[in-house]
């Protein structure tokens, strides 16, 4: 049997970036895209983004090709809430203020288990990382859940607190996603109707946050926690975004915009290389 090697196995520093852009979710979205792309070029180190992100549902490609796509977009809406695509697969996921969202941009050194390896390091981090909070952290989906996948972190298997996709281009992957620390009552009040919209199941009561497993914790706690599980593994050093990074993600927010995306086939126009992955792809299983 092959064994799976670490992508935390790499002697290098990993650069740790905290920035974020408050009223800019779209930017947000294209700073990790440009991050993946500088990465691949070997102009910016392996990095990772731990950061607070604007309330936003966050759709994938398959979603905006889904015949209900316009209808769940106007359910978020109507609620106050816009909505972007994101690079990973998958289904509609939700961020706001009390989450803590995280993306990590590594090179690619095509391994032949490398997307699994890169899911199974992440899940195990956050598994690890929320037990040393006091959460009964356990790996896998649970049925019903929003966004679901098999390297989802969930509380006691019964609501879901993480989720995690990537995507893979040449040169380079990122895994991204979010945990949901509070607030779950908001997370429950989007999602229904946006699920309702694209006719896909979900059971609210499967939607969940940190704090419903440990009353009182905060955001700042659970990064501390993951970056402690990070600082396990690796060496960490504090990151900077680059203006040539900047630049390249105010060129990329047309991406993630539904209304003017190149990505997606709604238009029979077909994406870039690129490959978009869900901890519940049957790719990688």
């Amino acid at each position: 049997m092959r064994r799976r090697v670490s992508a935390l196995a790499n002697a290098a520093p990993l650069a740790v970036i905290r920035e974020t852009f408050p009223g800019r979710p779209l930017h947000d979205t294209a700073v990790s895209h440009a991050l993946l792309r500088s990465v691949a070029q070997g102009e910016a180190p392996e990095t990772l983004r731990l950061y607070v992100p604007d309330e936003v549902v966050l759709f994938s490609l398959l979603d905006a090709r889904n015949p209900g796509f316009a209808r769940a977009q106007a359910a978020a809406q109507e609620l106050g809430c816009p909505s972007l695509l994101r690079l990973a697969g998958g289904h509609a996921a939700l961020f706001h203020r009390k989450c803590l969202a995280f993306a990590w941009a590594l090179p690619d050194h095509r391994a032949p288990d490398g997307i699994a390896a890169r899911f199974a390091d992440i899940a195990g981090i956050f598994q690890r990382a929320l037990a040393n909070l006091g959460v009964d952290a356990r790996q896998g989906e649970v049925p019903g859940e929003y966004c679901p996948g098999e390297y989802s972190v969930n509380a006691g298997g019964r609501i879901k607190l993480m989720g995690v996709g990537q995507r893979v281009i040449r040169g380079a992957a990122h895994v991204g996603g979010v945990v949901v620390v509070g607030d779950s009552a908001r997370l429950r009040e989007l999602l229904v109707p946006v699920y309702a919209g694209l006719n896909l199941d979900f059971d609210p009561g499967t939607a969940g946050s940190v704090e419903d497993a440990v009353p009182g914790i905060e955001v700042e706690d659970v990064r501390r926690a993951l970056l402690a599980e990070f600082s396990a593994l690796r060496s960490l050093e504090a990151g900077t975004l680059e203006p040539s990074t900047l630049a390249l993600a105010a060129e990329l927010e047309s991406w993630h915009d539904p209304n003017r995306t190149p990505r997606a086939r709604l238009a029979g126009v077909t994406p870039r290389p690129g490959k978009a992955l869900n901890a519940g792809d049957p790719e990688i299983r």
